[in-house]
């Protein structure tokens, strides 16, 4: 259960960050979200947890969302846990149907999920745009890159 309580710790940090950490003003008039590194984490730590639960990593996705919704603002909760639940489940989806092994699993559904997770939270709140959407991906696939790099200098499956 190791990974799945860094998974469920790591998604109401970051939910509770976007609510307490300001936005950063970034080139081209956009803001940045900090916590977004850290989302990128959530998703590999939610393959992690997935491979050591199995399908029972639903649970820990759904205790995450609703401890998110209740501790951090109303309104970033409500557009974190819409966003959440949609790119957390094509994660998941995508990690499962996917046979490959595992450092290729945490890329490719991070490659599908994190431009859901970024672009339905920045439609909620108000502030789509291009650029934004290519930083916030960008920020979290920092984490899925680094660890498919790490996993396969150490060729882990």
């Amino acid at each position: 259960m190791k990974y799945s309580s860094y998974y469920f710790l790591a998604v109401v940090t970051a939910n509770l960050g976007f609510t307490y950490i300001p936005l950063i003003p970034i080139p081209g008039g956009e803001m940045f979200a900090p916590m977004s590194l850290l989302v990128g984490l959530v998703f590999v730590l939610r393959d992690f947890a997935q491979k050591e639960l199995g399908h029972r990593v639903l649970f820990v996705m759904t205790a995450g969302l609703l401890a998110s919704y209740l501790l951090a603002d109303p309104y970033v909760a409500y557009a974190s846990a819409a966003a959440f639940a949609i790119s957390e489940f094509a994660d998941w989806l995508v990690y499962t149907v996917t046979k490959k092994p595992l450092k290729d699993r945490i890329l490719i559904s991070s490659v599908v999920s994190t431009p859901i997770d970024s672009a339905t939270f920045m439609m909620i709140v108000g502030f789509f745009s291009w650029y934004g959407l290519a930083i916030m991906v960008a920020s979290k696939m920092i984490a899925a890159v680094f660890v498919w790099k790490w996993m396969e200098g150490k060729n882990e499956n």
